[in-house]
């Protein structure tokens, strides 16, 4: 006998209790005036059906009056709610009758009563047999995936779209109504058939149809106007390739509008094109085959190279081709030394997951498979902490040349002891024998350590709100505004708590309960460990004196840990750290405190002088 053959009778008569009238305990206001309905359910079935549900019934209790429970979902329109209830009910749910736009409204429905079953159902419905609809509502479609990340399939629909046919997509969307992520997801593809005097046009148009205040005429713009233009276009200047424009099409097109540029790429732009012919490509700069770094990068990076200032002239001309992309040909360690090894000024570059920030290292000498440490006097490694703002950087040069370069079969690209490692997907980034620390957590004077918003679920950064009413309640300053999303109840008043009170909860460096192999004291810091040796361990303090301690082999690399335990964590909702969007445990970031990052593109370049 099948063991589901009994389920249809038994969905057919959880409908029946649905529709009863005699024995509901809870009625549910659903809508906003004038478009609300009243219906009646019963708690024990929410309460198993939908987590969202079961933590708004567990902060509104039965009452032992008789007095029914009532709760209200504001947020969802009632014929949307009446198809969600059948399916929490019943388990069925038919979308014959639904056309796509009623889909996409129970698909968000679902997902605020964290229905994850019927959410991931519902994507996969809408791809298989709403396609034509989808790719002639784009945007709606785009704007919908990207809103929760809960809704993958649909990002996996649109950026497969994106990639096979950014065109199309572009003929297809209003002009004002696209979305700035959209439209620049669109730009940065590689098969987008547009020349880049083209792009420009279609972003500069997009700009002022967000702005239809400012003149026509670039000319009648005051500055205040310019302003308002820079500020719309700012996140779309690094994906224009400015220098495949011929002089012409700069002067006449971009000229105009010359104070939406930074500063440092307009000069940029006004000493090539100003020596070229009107109708011709500059030649002596090329474009950078990179998904992470721009133009402005590399005429930065090639300063750093030539050990010059950030606001020196460049002297110097390179080519940065392009050997190496994580996503293209693998992450292995392995791949990188079939690739790599051998070549020498090699760039490295990282596009660090979870935020925007980017990693980087240059190595002047050849790479190598055989474990040992190499010593290079002009390599170096940096950071841009906004990937798309060159300004914001940290340079680090080698400051122990003979630990500059570490090599190694099982490791990927990796400078000095422990400053910028390299392995498979993950790196861990930590200041030993180059100049300075080029990532970690900023100090947060305004983030409350260990406290979580009980509305988004994010460690509480500026304004912490606590309910003076409940014993575990918090809500952060923008929560705090939306009382009404969440349903906490109105009689209960809240506290603006200060900072001061969970300043101590901030991370800090353990105990290891280990002995440094070298002193023999128990290490209180970082704790060094060799990634080579079975049990050896060194303290901050000998580490920095010399790896090679007690004939402990030079050609071994050790990891630097902060925390050396993780212990398993049973909160139902763990915070998220704010640097590297990681759980945090107990309100600690232990990825961050060891050092730790997750690499989510890396490409290597060879640097050739022209």
């Amino acid at each position: 006998m099948d063991d589901d053959k009994f389920l249809p009778k038994l969905s057919q008569n959880l409908l029946k209790i649905l529709d009863d009238d005699e024995y509901y305990d809870i009625t549910i206001e659903v809508g906003k005036e004038p478009y609300v309905k009243i219906f009646r359910a019963h708690i024990v079935i929410l309460n198993y059906r939908s987590t969202y549900l079961q933590r708004i019934l567990s902060t509104n209790k039965k009452k032992n009056d008789g007095t029914l429970t009532h709760i209200k979902l504001p947020n969802i329109p009632p014929e949307i709610f009446q198809i969600i209830l059948r399916y929490i009910y019943g388990g069925r749910l038919s979308l014959k009758e639904c056309d796509t736009l009623d889909i996409i409204k129970i698909l968000a429905a679902a997902n605020e009563l964290n229905l994850q079953e019927l959410v991931g159902y519902l994507q996969i419905y809408m791809i298989k047999n709403n396609n034509n609809w989808m790719e002639q509502n784009f945007n709606l479609v785009y704007k919908t995936s990207f809103e929760n990340n809960s809704f993958l399939e649909l990002q996996k629909y649109c950026n497969d779209l994106i990639s096979k046919g950014p065109d199309k997509i572009l003929e297809s969307i209003s002009l004002s109504s696209i979305q700035e992520k959209l439209l620049i997801s669109i730009i940065q593809s590689n098969n987008l058939q547009m020349s880049e005097i083209q792009v420009w046009k279609y972003v500069l148009k997009w700009g002022l149809a967000q702005n239809p205040e400012l003149p026509s005429d670039p000319e009648t713009f005051s500055k205040e106007d310019f302003n308002v233009l820079k500020n719309t276009l700012q996140q779309f200047i690094p994906f224009i390739k400015f220098n495949n424009l011929t002089p012409r099409e700069f002067s006449n097109e971009v000229l105009p509008y010359k104070k939406v540029l930074p500063k440092e790429l307009y000069k940029y732009l006004l000493k090539i094109f100003l020596n070229s012919h009107p109708d011709s490509r500059p030649n002596d700069i090329k474009n950078v085959d990179s998904k992470i770094i721009t133009i402005q990068h590399v005429e930065l990076i090639s300063k750093w190279i030539d050990k010059l200032n950030f606001t020196d002239e460049l002297t110097s001309s390179y080519e940065f081709k392009l050997i190496l992309r994580g996503s293209r040909d693998g992450f292995t360690p392995d791949k990188f030394h079939e690739i790599c090894d051998n070549q020498s000024c090699t760039l490295t570059i990282v596009k660090v997951k979870g935020n925007n920030q980017i990693l980087g290292g240059y190595n002047p000498i050849e790479w190598k498979s055989e474990r040992s440490f190499v010593t290079a006097k002009d390599s170096f490694i940096f950071s841009f902490k906004n990937g798309d703002d060159v300004n914001e950087h940290i340079l680090s040069r080698i400051m122990n040349e003979n630990y500059a370069i570490f090599n190694d079969l099982t490791y990927g690209p990796s400078f000095g002891g422990a400053d910028l490692i390299l392995r498979g997907d993950n790196g861990h980034c930590m200041k030993d024998s180059y100049e300075k620390q080029i990532r970690g957590a900023s100090s947060e004077s305004v983030l409350h350590y260990g406290i979580t918003c009980d509305c988004c679920n994010y460690t509480i950064r500026g304004e912490r709100w606590k309910c003076t009413s409940c014993v575990n309640y918090d809500l952060c300053q923008v929560c705090k505004q939306k009382l009404y999303i969440h349903l906490h109840p109105d009689d209960h008043e809240f506290r603006l708590i200060p900072h001061s009170e969970t300043l101590d909860r901030a991370p800090q460096y353990s105990i290891h309960f280990k002995r440094c192999d070298s002193c023999n004291n128990l290490i209180n810091g970082v704790r060094w460990k060799c990634t080579f040796c079975k049990n050896y361990d060194l303290c901050q303090d000998c580490k920095s004196r010399s790896p090679n301690t007690q004939d402990h082999p030079n050609n071994h690399v050790f990891q630097p840990i902060g925390y050396s335990d993780i212990p398993f964590s049973l909160e139902d909702d763990p915070a998220i750290c704010d640097y590297c969007e990681s759980v945090c445990i107990y309100g600690k970031c232990f990825k961050c405190a060891n050092g730790e990052f997750s690499v989510e593109e890396y490409e290597l370049f060879q640097i050739i002088r022209k």
